[in-house]
């Protein structure tokens, strides 16, 4: 079977995850392996890869723009666990360049993705997807995590070729004049996966003194539902201002915050300044939701994203904007 061919069956084999009694099973163990997971998030992560990833003709015209490695290399892949399945689109890319993968999924997520890794085998037996060894070499590596976690890789792989991707945030844009739909999804950007992705938002810039009207349900995580309690909590106890949006909270600066649950609103006067602010930080950015194509100019990847299409990636949605295959074709 060609590859192509392979993920589009997996991805009809995907349709209707959630509705058959072996995938609520998989979402259960999935939920009791990572309590951060809802079964919302977890099908919503599924939904997304098999509607924006996995679709032809869009997936057929995408993998024609590379050409596939001549001499197969050993690339392993170190998986984060934030949310479910993020690994996969990194798996596919490195399978369909015609390299082997050696993936290590995080504890956290090891039962979606050995779900997933299954029904590819099940697919196609000879598909090169092996689980990492820490005592082999590598001709590649791809990895996610924070400063410990790169330097160890610095530390173990120095002559392997690498890709490491350290933490990023997503921003809002608002100009004022968003519709009720616009905000409704802008909530969606902000609270799917419990806001612990690189594309949730978590800054919003607004026109000075204008206070967007957006409102979401309390989260479907009691994880999250108990941080959200404890901030609502102190700021109250501290006489800190936030403006309670039932999923989240708002509050005023200039920094990205440091707690789920919260979002922080940064005034302005001009769009200049959002501007000058976005090539100032665009290497914290992986993306800037907004209807204002002005920004397009300032953003290191080139485009802004629509309210509510923040949490679902396509083909072309690089993490930190390096093209993956592209790298790993080269």
């Amino acid at each position: 079977m060609t590859p192509i061919n392979i993920y589009k069956a997996l991805g009809e084999r995907l349709e209707g995850f959630g509705t058959t009694e072996r995938s609520r099973a998989i979402i259960d163990e999935a939920m009791a392996e990572n309590p951060w997971f809802t079964e919302e998030d977890i099908v919503r992560a599924v939904e997304a890869i098999r509607r924006d990833m996995l679709q032809n003709p869009e997936l057929e015209a995408w993998l024609q723009r590379y050409t596939r490695a001549q001499t197969p290399q050993r690339v392993a892949l170190i998986m984060a666990g934030n949310l479910p399945l993020v690994g996969f689109f990194d798996l596919m890319c490195v399978t369909l360049s015609g390299h082997e993968c050696h993936y290590k999924p995080s504890s956290k997520d090891s039962v979606l993705m050995e779900y997933i890794v299954g029904e590819l085998r099940s697919i196609e037996p000879t598909i090169a997807l092996h689980r990492f060894d820490p005592e082999a070499e590598y001709d590649m590596l791809i990895a996610t995590g924070g400063d410990a976690a790169m330097h160890h890789f610095d530390t173990h792989y120095p002559t392997t070729r690498r890709l490491l991707r350290g933490s990023r945030h997503s921003v809002a844009v608002l100009s004022g004049r968003e519709s009720r739909e616009e905000l409704r999804g802008l909530a969606q950007d902000i609270t799917a996966y419990s806001g612990l992705g690189c594309r949730s938002v978590s800054m919003i810039f607004v026109p000075r003194g204008h206070m967007p009207n957006i409102v979401s349900a309390q989260p479907a995580s009691e994880k999250l539902r108990r941080n959200l309690r404890s901030e609502r909590a102190l700021r109250t106890m501290t006489a800190q201002p936030f403006t309670d949006c039932g999923g989240f909270i708002l509050v005023s600066g200039s920094e990205f915050p440091t707690s789920l649950a919260v979002v922080t609103l940064s005034e302005y006067d001009t769009i200049a300044e959002v501007e000058e602010w976005v090539r100032n930080n665009g290497d914290q950015i992986q993306c800037v939701v907004s209807h204002l194509e002005s920004l397009s100019s300032a953003l290191p990847f080139g485009r802004t994203i629509p309210f509510g299409q923040a949490q679902h990636p396509t083909l072309t949605d690089w993490a930190d904007g390096i093209d993956t295959m592209k790298w790993l074709c080269d």
